[in-house]
């Protein structure tokens, strides 16, 4: 892929260009690629919230994904 970064006066990288080719094989691959921007609704973070404040409450309740995956292949 021929991607150039953008420098700002500074020297800073501020964005990044994508030759429209590319980008539409993205869009391909990606079709949801041009929503990512918009807004999660009040509802998706608020859950996140509380999610997030039960794991900081409780960490040791976390477990790593692999160990949910093999649990579920055990029962297949």
């Amino acid at each position: 892929m021929s991607l150039q970064i953008i420098q700002n006066s500074r020297g800073e990288n501020a964005g990044v260009f994508i030759p429209m080719e590319e980008w539409e094989i993205i869009k391909t691959n990606y079709p949801d690629v041009d929503n990512l921007d918009n807004e999660i609704p009040e509802w998706q973070k608020q859950l996140l919230d509380a999610r997030l404040e039960e794991i900081s409450k409780n960490p040791q309740n976390l477990r790593p994904i692999a160990e949910l995956f093999d649990e579920l292949n055990r029962t297949i």
